[in-house]
């Protein structure tokens, strides 16, 4: 008969391992609890360049002589997108489904842009009408981040500020 006692007690090897399996499961709970405000800026620079894109591609296509309110980009403080879209009031069902329809503007509740009150007409070649090109500030309201978008004097549309 064995007389010698059972260890009580765990090994540093399954020690380890809880260890190791509590650290994973604390960085995917912290994620949780960081929330979305640190991405919404970045989010919102992405479908800014989208929006742009798209007006200066619908313009080029358009091959009219005027550009309508449907090809120009409107920068409001609250809104970035058609001229069209932007004046659309969203508290209005009907308008709310039309903007929603059209997908050519972006309108965050924390999100803000400037130059505010600036509309940006393009020519039948993609070109903005602004020269020097355009430097377009997106900011978050709820935390310090913010983030550029450049449309060069060509119309080249980018991450970052106009050289």
């Amino acid at each position: 008969m064995d007389n010698s006692p059972t260890p009580k007690g765990f090994t540093l090897v399954e020690l380890i391992i809880v260890i190791i399996i509590l650290g994973i499961i604390s960085t995917f709970a912290a994620s949780r609890f960081a929330g979305t405000s640190s991405y919404s800026t970045f989010t919102a620079q992405e479908q800014a360049i989208s929006v742009i894109r798209q007006i200066q591609v619908n313009r080029m296509q358009s091959n009219v002589s005027a550009a309508n309110d449907s090809f120009r980009l409107a920068i409001n403080s609250n809104c970035l997108g058609s001229v069209t879209a932007c004046s659309l009031n969203l508290s209005n069902s009907a308008q709310k489904a039309q903007a929603d329809a059209r997908s050519d503007y972006v309108r965050e509740s924390d999100i803000s842009f400037s130059p505010a009150n600036t509309i940006i007409d393009f020519d039948l070649l993609g070109n903005p009408s602004v020269s020097a090109g355009v430097n377009i500030t997106i900011n978050s309201n709820a935390s310090s981040n913010s983030a550029q978008v450049c449309i060069n004097s060509q119309g080249y549309v980018r991450e970052g500020t106009c050289l």
